[in-house]
């Protein structure tokens, strides 16, 4: 990611630090230097997720009906929301703990799936096989993963091949309660500069809660790896410390934005030295709780989440709108969905959380969904190879519900086998539905 779109630099490692350097660069991840002074090369095409840095005066979307756009992303209005029982949900969300707290100034609510709406289709929709997913393996301890002979030194490579070793944060792996986290260098970056968070608790009354929370450091900012750790880990506090209050999840989710927002905020007041070759830590932020018959989603920036049903007959969606060059394009009118999404500033970023940010704008929904399934929480590491809600339900094992990491690691192999283009990193979390709606259809 960039602030900027910019030519490639043409260089391979960083004049300041001799970091490895990807060819969409503009500053150094590791030190921060503004590669924009080095001389330019020709080099082959990287559109990596950007960041816009000037203010755009975006234009009003025109009038549309619901079905006229090509994107399936759920839309206020587009769909009827329901509980379990057939009733309209309330437009504000409700408290276990005593009064509504107000929406966040500039959320938009997205109208909850309908899954009913299988059930008046003309027939169940055939879900093809997922084709085999690599799957990442670890070597054992000591072992060399490239030749699987050699030991590692302690400088961190091979003594038999010389193969550098991945860190620690190259391939990541958590189970908790139910939810579960993978997350992948991938095959073309240097390091990984995604971040997860996930886990379980309960509420006041002794329900389960499960939740994750998933970052993607912006490329060129400074130290984009720290930024995306610190975010992931101050959201999923926020959210283990305000579930068990009673804080209702819509609003903990909002809680815990602001939370990451403050973190990655901190970073860049430790810089503080003036160096013009720096810019402030930045990093996108999705998070999905399930609590209590709910399913909340709360983001910043084009990291995503979809709802993907156990009965693959019934409809998948897309549950975020990215803050996106290509999407603000797409909704304005002013593109088509192919068009934005072929242009070259089609990933730069309108959102994100970091110092440089024009303002913090969490968007946060609630959905209660009348059947069980998954919600996929990831990064553009993922959805790159897995766009549309149809898309994503194909590559997603039918078990997912049952076994979330060996689903979350065959999702991370599918953008892989895909090119692997990006870091990859992708939750899920499992949403049952509550026993009093287990009889609706």
């Amino acid at each position: 990611m960039s602030q900027k779109p910019k030519p490639s630099h043409g260089l391979v490692a960083c004049p300041g630090c001799a970091e490895p350097l990807e060819s969409g660069d503009r500053f150094c991840g590791a030190c921060g230097y503004d590669l924009s002074a080095a001389p330019a090369a020709e080099t082959g095409p990287d559109r990596p997720t950007v960041a816009i840095g000037t203010p755009v005066n975006w234009p009003d979307a025109p009038p549309r009906e619901p079905g006229a756009l090509s994107t399936m992303t759920q839309h206020p209005g587009d769909l009827p929301g329901t509980d379990s029982g057939g009733h309209d949900l309330p437009a504000e969300g409700v408290r276990t703990d005593g009064p509504v707290a107000p929406a966040p100034a500039g959320d938009f609510r997205l109208a909850a799936p309908d899954p009913r709406t299988a059930v008046r289709a003309d027939g169940p929709v055939p879900t093809p096989a997922p084709a085999p997913a690599r799957v990442p393996e670890a070597a054992p301890s000591g072992l060399c993963v490239a030749c699987r002979a050699g030991r590692v030194d302690t400088d961190g490579y091979c003594e038999n091949c010389g193969h550098a070793q991945p860190r620690e944060r190259d391939h990541m792996e958590r189970e908790l309660g139910g939810v579960a986290a993978v997350s992948d260098r991938g095959l073309r970056h240097h390091r990984n500069e995604d971040a997860f968070a996930v886990s379980a608790t309960t509420l006041p009354d002794g329900s389960p809660a499960t939740l994750a929370v998933v970052c993607d450091g912006v490329s060129s900012a400074t130290r984009p790896d720290e930024a995306s750790a610190a975010a992931a880990e101050a959201a999923g506090a926020v959210l283990l410390a305000a579930l068990p209050r009673g804080t209702h999840p819509q609003q903990a989710m909002h809680e815990a934005i602001v939370a990451a927002s403050e973190a990655v905020n901190s970073l860049a007041e430790a810089v503080g030295d003036g160096d013009p070759h720096r810019n402030a830590p930045a990093c996108t932020i999705v998070g999905s709780v399930v609590a209590d018959g709910l399913l909340v989603v709360g983001w910043v920036g084009d990291s995503r989440a979809y709802w993907v049903p156990d009965d693959r007959a019934a409809p998948a969606a897309r549950l975020t709108e990215d803050d996106s060059w290509a999407a603000q394009m797409v909704s304005a009118g002013l593109m088509s969905e192919a068009e934005a999404y072929a242009d070259e500033r089609a990933h730069a970023i309108t959102g994100w959380l970091g110092a440089d940010a024009y303002e913090l704008d969490p968007h946060t929904v609630a959905f209660k969904p009348d059947r069980s399934g998954v919600v996929v929480v990831c990064t553009d590491g993922l959805w790159n190879y897995a766009e549309g809600p149809e898309d994503m339900a194909r590559v997603v094992p039918p078990d997912a519900a049952d076994r979330p990491l060996h689903s979350a690691r065959v999702l991370v192999g599918h953008a892989l086998d895909g090119g692997g283009h990006d870091n990859i990193t992708v939750a899920l979390v499992p949403f049952a539905v509550p026993p009093h709606g287990a009889g609706s259809a």
